[in-house]
């Protein structure tokens, strides 16, 4: 499973179907997911500073395919834009990415399309889990790190990362013996190592809510 699909499962409501954050965190945090897969699989790199390009800008260090049309999507994408820095590239990576995982997710049995019309008039779509035995194992190790207090594999460690850039610790954890203030602040501590990839994704959450906040007070 990819970093992004795992990010689906766990926002998205296993009953209703529907997603558990809005659109904004998430088509950031699956942006900062698919781009931290590439950059572990060496198709992406961040550029340093004794190089020709500017420092701290995300590059294509390999074009080939990686075998996954999505991730292959996205190289493509970027393979065709000048380098830029890592949190401003996520706006466009994550534009589609979200329907394109549930479609994926759907095509492997764990979640199912449901479609009913609002007044019988307008179409709208829900996603509801049909086999969460994946989902639940994901849970289990991410409250076994942040509540129990195991060491975090390197997967963990990401996917903690990447939850808490989008303020969606709690989310995913509901009900658990230590309180949501506390989930973030350990979340935080973990997150610290989460790599590039999640310190875009807040920086650019940071950056649209200040451009939206400019925008209200005008």
């Amino acid at each position: 499973m990819l970093l992004a699909e795992d990010l689906v499962l766990l926002l998205t409501d296993d009953k209703t179907g529907k997603p558990l954050v809005d659109q904004l965190r998430r088509d950031l945090v699956l942006a900062g997911a698919v781009v931290h897969e590439l950059t572990a699989l060496g198709r992406l790199r961040v550029t340093d500073r004794d190089e020709e390009q500017r420092p701290g800008r995300l590059v294509v260090a390999d074009a080939s395919p990686t075998g996954d049309d999505l991730l292959d999507a996205t190289l493509q994408r970027l393979a065709g834009r000048k380098p830029e820095k890592p949190k401003n590239a996520l706006d466009g990576i994550g534009k589609g990415l979200h329907q394109r995982v549930l479609e994926r997710l759907a095509a492997r049995g764990i979640l199912r399309l449901e479609v009913d019309r609002v007044l019988g008039v307008f179409p709208r779509t829900a996603w509801p889990a049909v086999d969460s035995t994946h989902e639940d194992g994901v849970r289990k190790g991410l409250s076994d790190v942040l509540v129990v207090g195991r060491a975090p594999t390197p997967y963990e460690l990401t996917l903690i990362a990447l939850l808490d850039a989008v303020g969606q610790v709690p989310t995913v954890l509901p009900g658990s013996d230590v309180s949501r203030r506390e989930l973030r602040r350990r979340a935080r501590a973990v997150a610290e190592d989460g790599g590039f990839a999640a310190t875009a994704v807040r920086k650019a959450l940071d950056d649209a809510i200040a451009a939206t906040t400019v925008v209200a007070t005008q």
